[in-house]
């Protein structure tokens, strides 16, 4: 079978069932053990935060796509015709795991007999994952929230790029080693600026429960109105249990995400309100989507910088306005 015919049968298949299950075609051909065509190797990524370590890990050697941009939710995205196409001509496919892209998994799983794809937190220790109350054994896929476990997936993804194209790999491994100590110095930041919140306003409070990792990493209780993914539902009885959280503690500001409806959080600060306690929206925080490409949000380590300043400042912290690198956009910034 050529390759255009095997994209024609692919996207029948995930236009007829939705990426909801259905047999799989003919595979036309084992996925390649190395690279043997010409450079840069095409590789496709799912969510930004995995593409940025593709780019920074591969450098020239690479041409990375990637599928989802700023405000899209990947637990929700569906693969579209004009994404498996892109995903078929890929010499290489990169995506977080755990189940984030929830929606794309069985498009990946009929890929993976033909392409070399790699789940990038799949690979992590397991001993590293949280696996939340109420998650149904299911890990937490946001791994990326940990600046120090997030530079252990530079590692997988190194690997990956050395066992395919083992004829760059001293470049590959130069240019990891770089990105991890990029990304050491940002989770001392981080640690350092998290650390001047008081004691008594320690408390994250999000749309949903993207920020556990976070939490564990910079010491702070986190709270989200949802669950692991967005899609499922806020209950009433969780509004009200946040609710009186946020006013028995006197809780400052609470957090709306770019990619994730700002409504819940809304109903928490209409409740507190009604309560007699005003607390404000302390920011637009990152969590499973970078900002704009090509600003410094639109990178992982602008990413973490933001969402690290934005928490410590709204919460009674110490840390500049733009941040670690003196580059975030002061017009976003949220200051007490």
């Amino acid at each position: 079978m050529s390759k255009t015919a095997w994209i024609t049968g692919l996207i029948a298949i995930v236009s007829f069932t939705g990426c909801n299950g259905g047999n799989s075609t003919s595979d036309p051909a084992e996925a390649p053990s190395t690279f043997a065509g010409e450079y840069p190797i095409e590789i496709v990524a799912t969510v930004g935060m995995v593409a940025d370590i593709v780019r920074e890990v591969g450098g020239d050697h690479v041409q990375v796509t990637q599928l989802m941009g700023s405000q899209i939710d990947p637990h929700t995205h569906n693969a579209t015709r004009d994404d498996v196409q892109k995903l078929m001509r890929a010499d290489m496919i990169f995506y977080n795991g755990l189940h984030l892209e929830g929606k794309m998994t069985d498009t990946l799983t009929k890929l993976s007999k033909r392409q070399r794809i790699v789940a990038v937190a799949d690979r992590l220790d397991k001993s590293d994952l949280l696996t939340p109350n109420g998650a149904q054994g299911q890990s937490d896929p946001h791994v990326w929230m940990n600046v120090s476990l997030w530079s252990k997936a530079v590692d997988v993804v190194a690997t990956a790029l050395i066992e395919f194209d083992p004829n760059h790999k001293d470049d590959y491994q130069a240019n990891a080693k770089n990105y991890q100590t990029q990304l050491a110095s940002l989770h001392e930041y981080g640690l350092k600026v998290i650390a001047t919140i008081p004691e008594q306003s320690r408390i994250l409070i999000t749309s949903h429960d993207a920020f556990n990792y976070f939490g564990r990493a910079y010491n702070l209780q986190v709270e989200g109105v949802q669950g692991l993914s967005t899609e499922s539902e806020a209950g009433l009885r969780r509004v009200n249990e946040l609710v009186k959280l946020i006013v028995d503690r006197q809780i400052p500001a609470v957090f709306v995400e770019s990619s994730v409806s700002p409504k819940n959080i809304e109903a928490l600060i209409e409740g507190a309100q009604s309560k007699g306690h005003e607390v404000r929206i302390g920011g637009e925080l990152f969590s499973d989507a970078m900002g704009e490409a090509g600003t410094y949000e639109g990178t992982y380590i602008g990413m973490l910088d933001a969402n690290l300043t934005r928490i410590a400042r709204a919460l009674g912290g110490e840390a500049a306005p733009r941040g670690m690198q003196d580059r975030l956009q002061v017009e976003t910034q949220n200051t007490p």
